[in-house]
């Protein structure tokens, strides 16, 4: 593999008609790929698409904002403009009846949302971070890494602070890694100072807001990944993501780090082997 998406969702509904084009696509040009979930069904659905193809693994888990009836986009689930979701409990015998499977390399997305609570904040918040524990404990039961969501409201660190508090009392430690990264770069020196991992998408191909994190965090504790079908990057922006793409952000990663795309490829798989434990 020349590189390893460590976060997308090939399973979507997104992909319903056309996923087995878009691994190939993917195939043909050297990227592996975590399939990850975020509810009861696109778990399963995430562990029955990595048993078709190798080259594909995946994680199974619950979003934090669907512990909370919230607003979903169609390219989820499907059905139309977009749903309203059931606010689920963490089944964790399901969950880990999923996450034994050979192919689940991770337990997530999970973790904290704080950037749209609507309701009852504090109750909301607290079962959040309760579901968010359960997960950290089938994590560690299975030692799987931990795909962490974590979305501050705006202007904010408060999830991220939130989030630290809850993983560094908790032990063992699991292989944290932290998705779609946004912080700033006080709470990315306390998190690398944590030995989280951090992976970054299309967003950075076009945003600056993040270089001054990315220039910061050692090389060993990146990994690449496209959270597609969502955040294309350029030149692909505004369409479709998929996992091919991701050349693109190792490109942009590699011109941030002043070092050759051949060697960001070659370090990112790596990290990405080492933390999902992944035999090449």
């Amino acid at each position: 593999m020349k590189l390893i998406d460590a976060h997308t969702h090939i399973h979507f509904a997104a992909f319903e008609k056309d996923y087995r084009e878009v691994i190939k696509r993917a195939f043909d040009v050297g990227v592996g790929m975590v399939t990850v979930g975020t509810q009861r069904d696109t778990s399963r659905r995430a562990v029955e698409v990595a048993n078709e193809f190798t080259g594909v693994w995946a994680a199974v888990g619950l979003h934090p904002t669907h512990t909370d009836t919230s607003y979903h986009d169609s390219q989820e689930l499907g059905g139309g403009s977009g749903f309203i979701s059931r606010g689920e409990d963490f089944d964790y015998e399901y969950y880990k009846s999923l996450a034994v499977d050979s192919r689940v390399v991770a337990i997530g997305e999970c973790g904290l949302d704080y950037f749209r609570i609507e309701g009852d904040e504090i109750k909301i918040k607290e079962k959040q971070k309760a579901v968010f524990i359960q997960q950290i404990k089938l994590a560690q039961e299975l030692n799987k890494a931990l795909m962490i969501h974590c979305r501050p409201s705006k202007g904010t660190d408060d999830a991220y602070a939130d989030l630290l508090a809850i993983t560094s009392n908790l032990e063992p430690r699991t292989s944290n890694i932290l998705h779609f990264y946004v912080g700033s770069l006080a709470m990315t020196k306390k998190f690398v100072e944590a030995g989280f991992y951090f992976t970054f998408g299309g967003v950075i191909t076009f945003a600056r807001d993040y270089d001054e994190a990315i220039k910061y965090i050692p090389l060993d504790r990146i990994l690449l990944e496209t959270d597609a079908p969502y955040v294309a990057p350029e030149p692909h922006r505004g369409k479709r993501n998929e996992s091919s793409y991701i050349i693109e952000t190792a490109k942009k990663m590699a011109e941030l780090k002043n070092i050759s795309v051949d060697k960001i490829a070659e370090i990112t798989v790596n990290n990405s082997l080492n933390v999902f434990r992944i035999r090449a």
